[in-house]
């Protein structure tokens, strides 16, 4: 199964290569200049992630997590803030936006699609899955024994 991925990213020479780079990684990949853009899309395609500028014209790609956080449509959405912002606390601010982790540019070409790779494998073992036939629901727990003193 692919991947599909949405890139929310306002700079043509980044957005560009992030696209190459995972399309040549066999993700789908989606585009968004705008915060505005990325957060209609999200909704639309429910991507298997995101990957957000921090640096958005309009709305910021911080709010813009917020807002996809505060959206159920949206929250489960695992999201990689891709950044130039490199500054002390700025790791930080994104985590407490809702980022599920921190890329700096300029872009590592070698480790980005298995970074993003791994946050899509690792956010799909959080999700519960539906109960199937291949994939019963687990037995109830045994309820706790109490003990007499």
């Amino acid at each position: 199964m692919k991947n599909r991925i949405l890139v929310i990213e306002d700079n043509l020479v980044n957005l560009e290569l992030v696209t190459d780079l995972l399309e040549a990684n066999h993700f789908i990949v989606s585009q968004a200049q705008t915060a505005e853009e990325g957060l209609r899309l999200a909704r639309e395609i429910n991507p298997d992630l995101i990957l957000m500028d921090l640096s958005l014209p309009g709305m910021d790609g911080l709010a813009a997590t917020k807002t996809l956080r505060a959206d159920p449509a949206t929250s489960h959405l695992p999201i990689i803030a891709l950044t130039a912002h490199a500054m002390r606390g700025d790791e930080n601010l994104a985590l407490a936006a809702g980022c599920d982790a921190y890329l700096s540019k300029p872009i590592d070409t070698r480790s980005l699609p298995g970074k993003v790779a791994a946050i899509v494998l690792d956010a799909r073992d959080r999700l519960p899955r539906p109960v199937t036939a291949s994939n019963p629901a687990p037995p109830p727990a045994d309820p706790p024994e109490l003990y007499e003193n």
